[in-house]
């Protein structure tokens, strides 16, 4: 019972889906968890938030029916604790799922902190193991204990006035304003979130454009999008200082112009960034270290192990190019899982892992941006389409645009990039084609259906094939 084949720390979806695959190949698992299996992303992150911008995305609904479509619809207001209870039952049955999962395949799930004794040896204190249990691996360690917000010397989250992206959706009530501090996906989703719920919601981000590490082109079309919904977007804006009030918050912000405004809200959105939790783990004990910035770099990144053989990492705890993204971890985990079982396997693709933000407008982008793939020394063409040259894109009303990023002289595909309503169900297609270096010939002789938003996609593809017929 003590000396399983794989001992797993951390049950989020790196860790679980380590766990999943190691079991289905036969091997003897042990996932030690300390909270609830699912971790950030089922219990505090991309399900509960995604339920919660689907609510919003419902509210807009109701408002674009009555002023667009003559569709004589009114939102009497928001019932928040029937929101929170829908919510917290999608987050509730997915994780009962999970443990079903877990418990069919012969998962054994230790309640517990587990700390590295040595190199396949973990300790483990909790309600799964009274007085402490030591375990020992005979084929590897997974370290999965994932990441936490990134908090700002004196800026304490209270979970009231203060909040984090993690506390953020069980914060009481709906704020009638809110200053989110951060403009990465995090941060636009709930700027987004909280704009259509009704809130005054300016969003600032030190950086010269939300959306950072996205193409430019898509962070120009999203901060027109949010800014026709009434969201404050300031860009190139520092955070000066802040003030907690008794009914609010008061900051002060020097914008890229360099002028100094103070802005009031009743809330302040912290979400600048996560940093990888590995408190408690005593990495010493295995020889192990963590980087300067937190991270626990693999020296094998083929097969995601440590320098310690045998002691693996995946998820949050990975430094670039992971990606910090559930999919991304859940990959990881397969790539492990099969590592360990000795099964072959095909290292993760980062460059081909679709990176999407569920803002309204949503954005979706695989590959490079224009202005990576000029930097790599490609010679690009690109090809780009509003979503409103196409019928269904007109219908939606809400803008959004296709660009695509080529090797020049008809070479393969290098990144894709979205903007719009519902792009993040249309990456896919872009995954496959930036994941098989197809060319855009390749794309352009498939079909796409009309009326769609991505006959868009096709239409791009159609243009850098030299057979385009929508060219604008």
């Amino acid at each position: 019972m003590n000396t399983p084949d794989v001992i797993v720390i951390g049950g989020g979806t790196g860790g679980y889906s380590t766990a999943l695959r190691a079991a289905d190949l036969g091997l003897d698992v042990v996932l030690v968890e300390r909270d609830k299996v699912g971790g950030t992303c089922l219990h505090r992150g991309c399900v509960p938030s995604k339920a919660m911008l689907h609510a919003a995305e419902l509210v807009d609904g109701i408002a674009e029916a009555r002023e667009r479509w003559g569709v004589k619809a009114t939102l009497d207001a928001v019932d928040w604790p029937a929101l929170v209870a829908t919510r917290d039952d999608i987050v509730a049955r997915n994780h009962r799922g999970v443990e079903a999962h877990l418990a069919k395949a012969g998962v054994r799930v230790l309640r517990g902190s587990g700390r590295l004794t040595g190199a396949r040896s973990v300790r483990v204190e909790g309600p799964s193991a009274p007085g402490a249990q030591e375990l020992t691996a005979r084929r590897g360690i997974v370290l999965a204990t994932g990441s936490r917000p990134r908090t700002l010397p004196g800026l304490e989250p209270d979970g009231r006035r203060v909040v984090t992206s993690d506390d953020a959706l069980f914060a009481p009530g709906l704020p009638a304003s809110v200053l989110v501090l951060g403009g990465g996906a995090i941060g636009v989703e709930y700027a987004s979130f909280h704009r259509s719920l009704g809130a005054e919601v300016t969003l600032v981000e030190a950086a010269e454009r939300i959306l950072p590490l996205e193409d430019a082109d898509v962070s120009r079309h999203l901060t027109r999008g949010l800014r026709k919904r009434g969201v404050d977007v300031r860009a190139g804006a520092h955070l000066l200082d802040a003030e907690v009030l008794d009914d609010g918050v008061r900051v002060r912000v020097r914008d890229s112009r360099g002028e100094i405004r103070t802005v009031e809200a009743e809330r302040l959105l912290v979400a600048v960034g996560r940093v990888p939790v590995t408190e408690g783990l005593d990495l010493a004990a295995a020889g192990l270290a963590t980087d300067g910035r937190g991270f626990l770099a693999p020296a094998d990144w083929q097969r995601l192990e440590t320098a310690v053989p045998g002691v693996h990492v995946v998820g949050d705890l990975l430094p670039p190019p992971s990606l910090g993204l559930a999919h991304a971890s859940f990959a990881e985990g397969l790539l492990v899982a099969e590592t360990l079982a000795g099964v072959g396997s095909v290292p993760v693709d980062y460059g081909a892992v679709p990176r999407v933000t569920y803002s309204a407008p949503q954005t979706a982008s695989v590959g490079l941006t224009e202005a990576e793939a000029r930097a790599r020394g490609h010679e690009v063409v690109v090809s780009g389409m509003p979503l409103t040259a196409v019928a269904k894109g007109m219908v939606h009303g809400q803008g959004g645009m296709v660009k695509v990023v080529a090797e020049a002289g008809g070479g393969p595909v290098l990144g894709v990039h979205l903007v719009g309503p519902h792009v993040s169900e249309m990456i896919a297609e872009s995954q496959l084609i930036v994941g098989w270096d197809a060319w855009p010939s390749d794309v352009a002789r498939h079909v796409h259906a009309h009326p769609t938003l991505s006959e868009a996609v096709g239409e791009t593809f159609l243009a850098l094939a030299g057979r385009g017929l929508h060219r604008q």
